[in-house]
């Protein structure tokens, strides 16, 4: 129940999973796409103390707990626990019941990969694309992003909402409860938006 990721920014995902095939490594899930809904108690206590609460819909409903996570070298490391519930709908409001509320609504795109016991996850987001990579260790991680071509030093450890909310605070207007496809059509961001470094700009890399 220890969740164990880094999450890079990418300005090409196509390149990444390309090299994945190329490395042989293992479609574990098809590309789907993900509705996430995240909850808290009207005092924003889960918020205050850095823990998450979401329902989440793919080819799945499940509910997911995170504790208040550690940053370790840019990975994130936190406890997690999961499970699969059989109705999306009353899963919502079995929460609504018992008083907490959505605060944060987020779509994106999945497609998931294992190599060398590490999962590896292709996420679209309206903002950008992103690859996050999961496994039992620093070390583990660090040698899959070496493998993938991807900077070690521009890892984000942080929430696709707190990044949304980097962007909220540069452009003001967006409502920064709702990051889904519809709500940002058309928009295009860059890395400065997010307060990020794209970890595949070669550039950058080798100066």
């Amino acid at each position: 129940m220890q969740e164990i990721e880094a999450k890079f920014f990418v300005q090409n995902l196509k390149n990444i999973e390309m090299r994945l095939h190329s490395l042989e490594a293992h479609l574990i899930q098809e590309r789907v796409l993900e509705t996430n809904i995240r909850f808290d108690l009207p005092d924003n206590r889960l918020r205050s103390e850095g823990r998450v609460l979401r329902l989440r819909q793919d080819s799945e409903a499940k509910f997911t707990y995170k504790g208040a996570g550690k940053n370790n070298q840019g990975i994130l490391s936190r406890t997690e626990i999961e499970f699969i519930v059989g109705d999306f709908e009353k899963a919502k409001s079995f929460l609504e019941a018992l008083g907490y509320q959505s605060i944060f609504y987020y779509e994106k795109y999945r497609t998931t990969y294992d190599i060398n016991a590490c999962h590896v996850m292709l996420d679209e987001l309206p903002y950008g694309n992103f690859v996050e990579i999961e496994g039992d260790s620093v070390k583990t991680i660090k040698k899959i992003s070496d493998t993938l071509n991807l900077n070690w030093d521009t890892a984000i450890a942080t929430s696709y909402n707190s990044l949304f909310e980097h962007v909220c605070a540069k452009r003001p207007g967006f409502n920064s409860t709702n990051l889904s496809f519809s709500a940002l059509n058309g928009l295009s961001f860059t890395a400065a938006d997010l307060s990020v470094r794209a970890a595949d700009d070669q550039q950058q890399n080798n100066p």
